[in-house]
């Protein structure tokens, strides 16, 4: 994971504080698609925004990460368990987990080698379910900006894996067969100092920043500004989950 582990530890609880959260349908049918949710692995869990919603549903939840900066910020992990790993090789017994999830991180580690970790410690009917989300949307014009910060001036800054998001992960060939689970989207209400917040996490921003320097967000901040009206306003924010879901052992 090289670049990843060292863009998402450097400040875990600015991470934590502004990534909006999944949607609790996702993980409400992600219950039902077992016929006992037992035990679910949240793979490359960050700061555990997954886990935790998990934990809502299964018996069991166990979070890793390469960063053990990521599991160690303030984060509330309610019951998970926590273990820093590689997720090629985690430390957990065959067959143990009914689901394994990855949430916005595939990218960083859709290799044969995972996939076959994947196959080994889920059960027969266990269920792989990974997800992603790129650009966000909230107006025609606010987005035209975050698009320009997204692809002209961060166009280079972006790490190896990024083009795999703006994709959907459709350009990731796994060795099972995959289904296409129901529409999800993450839907949230944010001020501009929240947007604004948000979007310093980006990893491109942070490489940008170490560069240059400057901050490439803060740039743009006023033309945000004009674009937002009052800055207490809240707005309606709208990122479309993009899947790669299948059974690895049938």
């Amino acid at each position: 994971m090289g670049d990843s582990v060292q863009l998402f530890s450097i400040r875990p609880d600015d991470y934590a504080r502004f990534r909006p959260a999944y949607p609790n349908s996702l993980f409400n049918w992600l219950a039902e698609q077992c016929s006992t949710p037992r035990c679910a692995i949240d793979v490359a869990s960050g700061t555990g925004q997954a886990a935790r919603a998990l934990a809502s549903h299964f018996d069991r939840v166990v979070a890793c990460d390469a960063s053990i900066e990521q599991l160690t910020g303030t984060a509330d992990w309610r019951s998970a368990e926590r273990f820093a790993a590689q997720a090629e090789r985690l430390p957990l017994r065959d067959g143990v987990a009914d689901v394994m999830v990855v949430a916005q991180a595939l990218h960083w580690f859709a290799t044969p080698a995972f996939f076959a970790e994947a196959k080994r410690v889920l059960s027969t009917d266990g269920l792989f379910c990974a997800w992603c989300y790129s650009l966000l949307h909230i107006e025609p014009s606010l987005d035209a900006l975050i698009g320009q910060l997204h692809s002209d001036t961060l166009s280079d800054y972006w790490p190896q894996g990024r083009a795999s998001v703006d994709a959907g992960y459709r350009d990731i060939q796994v060795p099972f067969e995959t289904f296409q689970p129901p529409a999800f989207a993450i839907e949230i209400h944010w001020s501009l100092r929240q947007l604004l917040g948000y979007l310093r996490t980006w990893s491109a921003v942070k490489r940008w920043q170490q560069t240059h320097d400057q901050d490439p967000v803060t740039e743009l901040e006023s033309e945000f500004k004009r674009l937002w009206g009052n800055p207490e306003r809240v707005r309606r924010v709208r990122w479309p989950l993009h899947f790669l879901a299948g059974y690895p052992g049938r």
